[in-house]
């Protein structure tokens, strides 16, 4: 293996204890753990069988799960296993916006990345006749969600990852 990839996968994928003790001791190791946890979906009496197929189609790096899987699977983490996530619309109300970040964060904090349509927000000037104030602009919330991005350290040590 590349050092570069042997570091990558060191830093991202390969299974740790919490002292920092390598469990994967080998990228094959990390195939078998996630092969492992993948085989668990299926009837107990085939787990083997699914377990070995999933094995070997990762051997040779013929076929590689998206990043979470490999990071999650088979850790007893409680992570999401997948990689993005396409968030519903944000409400234009104060609680609507900050009841979508809160899932944002969560989703983050998991591991999943998201994405988030902030068109739903009205424009920088726009009144806002409940509280007789004009209105900041979907701009000002995407610099909310950056900062909770940057805030939060997703699943393992990797950073959150966003789409607006």
């Amino acid at each position: 293996m590349h050092p570069i990839a042997e570091q990558i996968w060191d830093m991202k994928y390969r299974l740790h204890a919490e002292d920092g003790t390598p469990l994967d001791l080998t990228v094959a190791d990390t195939w078998t753990r996630v092969a492992k946890a993948l085989a668990e979906a299926e009837a107990p009496e085939a787990r083997a069988h699914w377990e070995a197929r999933f094995r070997e189609a990762m051997e040779g790096y013929r076929f590689l799960p998206a990043g979470r899987i490999i990071a999650g699977a088979g850790t007893g983490r409680d992570v999401t296993l997948f990689n993005c996530f396409v968030m519903g619309e944000i409400p234009d109300t104060m609680e609507g916006i900050f009841e979508s970040l809160k899932e944002a964060a969560l989703t983050m904090q998991q591991g999943g990345g998201i994405g988030y349509d902030f068109s739903t927000l009205r424009p920088k000037g726009a009144p806002v006749k409940g509280v007789g104030a004009d209105a900041s602009g979907p701009l000002s919330f995407m610099d909310v969600w950056d900062a909770m991005c940057r805030t939060i350290m997703s699943a393992g040590s990797r950073r959150g990852a966003m789409m607006a």
